[in-house]
């Protein structure tokens, strides 16, 4: 379980650290771990040319003594010192160890230096192999201020190495306001942050590697199930188990003007989870249902219920039924528009960011920038699990449990996989998992499984869920 924590949750934890070691230990602690990063980044040190980027938090002097390690080991380190309050510590062993540090004053005169040829001194993309982020510690705003722009700018294209977060995002909600790095890697100490899992500030760090630095942590607010986790959650038949025992999912999902969703809403759902699927949809769905899975059977008795998947007009009525029937239930697509009618029966909303705009009231491009609030927000307001579909998509609880999906493929936008993946939560859901674990898990094998399909090439909705009996025999089989 990948488990991402807020600052304040990593500033007490520092504190208690800190107060049983020796000062300065966890800075060189996390030091060391960034130096190394940065050399498996280089694949060489000899020759190597480092640039630091050094603000006035704990983040500049991290990158100055990895910085200096860099620099014992034959690296060219040079270090612009964004603040006159950088860390005089690092600053001092740095140069001891052979680095070059200057001020960003001097930067800033010749750029605008009268000459040419002056302001050809000033450092461009040839000069670095990669540039070291150490603006801002995780206590910084978002944004960041106009020198580290600037020096950002002066190295564009450069690979960047991010100390624990890249500057500029915001680290406990994701979100990201104005000027920030983009990072090739970041790394991190101790634990995950929020900012690592929850996009848009996701797409910034690039690869995450997690330095341990002895921290000790409370329960983390938001989490990334990872493939243990996954398999140690997946439903296995008892050895007495019949079909009955297994769950039965129930699909209301259809209509004459989309009766493929129908067929993908059930290869989900008929993925082998359950042990047995239920159609009971739009009539001009059955016989593609009946010919691409004869092993669906019709209405009748249910644990769970997948409803909305193109159900154009009969997305109420289904909902209503459904409801009425008082098990558990996926509301997708169609049906979002009356998801009020499940607030507070056990149930799994699967909106896109578009979908959840008007569920919502707000607009799209809110969403889009706060993935996080508004999944959490929406969670209280239906009383219900919400599964925020997206590129990290974010599965909130009412009470403001989160986790976030990492797996996933970019070829997974296509039309229909959001069908497919309500069948498996509603099939997980009929097997009697939580509607929270449901959804969660749901996600990682939807993801999964169709990044195991696009191993092959670009995907549609029906590759994922074939691929899906595959990746579940690789996770149950000992």
């Amino acid at each position: 379980m990948i488990r991402a924590h807020t600052v304040a949750q990593v500033r007490a934890a520092e504190a208690d650290l800190l107060s049983r070691l020796p000062d300065g230990a966890l800075m060189q602690r996390a030091a060391a771990g960034l130096g190394y990063a940065v050399l498996d980044f280089l694949g060489s040190a000899y020759g190597r040319r480092v640039l630091l980027l050094v603000g006035s938090g704990d983040n500049g002097g991290d990158a100055l003594y990895a910085g200096a390690l860099l620099a014992r080991r034959g690296v060219q380190v040079e270090a612009w010192l964004l603040s006159a309050a950088a860390h005089r510590g690092g600053i001092d062993t740095l140069r001891t160890a052979g680095g070059r540090v200057v001020p960003w004053a001097s930067i800033g005169q010749r750029l605008h230096a009268p000459t040419p040829e002056l302001r050809g001194l000033v450092p461009n993309r040839d000069n670095f192999d990669v540039v070291v982020d150490g603006i801002v510690g995780i206590g910084g705003r978002p944004g960041l201020r106009p020198e580290a722009t600037r020096a950002l700018e002066l190295v564009a294209g450069i690979p960047v190495v991010a100390v624990d977060t890249p500057s500029g995002v915001d680290v406990d909600t994701g979100q990201v306001a104005g000027p920030h790095v983009t990072a090739a890697v970041t790394v991190t100490f101790g634990t995950h942050k929020v900012c690592h899992l929850v996009d848009p500030a996701a797409q910034a760090c690039g690869a995450i590697h997690l330095v341990d630095i002895g921290l000790d942590l409370p329960a983390a607010p938001v989490e990334a199930l990872q493939a243990a986790d996954v398999a140690a959650l997946l439903p296995c038949p008892a050895s007495d188990a019949h079909k009955y025992t297994r769950g039965v999912v129930g699909v209301r999902a259809g209509s004459a003007a989309y009766p493929g969703a129908a067929l993908l809403s059930v290869a989900g759902a008929a993925c082998g989870l359950a042990g047995m699927v239920r159609y009971d949809g739009d009539p001009a769905a059955l016989d593609l249902v009946r010919a691409a899975h004869p092993e669906v059977v019709g209405p009748g008795r249910v644990q769970a219920w997948v409803v909305g998947s193109g159900s154009d007009s009969g997305a109420e009525d289904a909902v209503r039924r459904s409801v009425a029937d008082g098990v558990p239930l996926v509301v997708d697509a169609d049906a979002l528009a009356f998801a009020g009618l499940a607030r507070g029966r056990p149930a799994v909303l699967t909106p896109h960011a578009g979908e959840l705009a008007r569920m919502l009231g707000v607009d799209r491009a809110e969403v889009e920038a706060r993935w996080l609030e508004h999944a959490r927000r929406a969670a209280r307001t239906y009383d219900a699990v919400v599964l925020l579909k997206g590129r990290h998509t974010v599965v909130a609880r009412p009470d403001g449990a989160t986790r976030v999906t990492t797996t996933g493929t970019p070829w997974l936008a296509t039309a229909g996989a959001g069908d497919v993946l309500g069948g498996v939560i509603g099939a997980l859901l009929a097997t009697g998992l939580t509607p929270y674990d449901a959804a969660s898990v749901g996600s990682w094998l939807h993801g999964a499984a169709a990044t195991l399909a696009a191993r092959r090439g670009p995907i549609v909705a029906g590759d994922v869920a074939a691929a899906l009996p595959a990746l579940l025999a690789r996770l149950t089989t000992p």
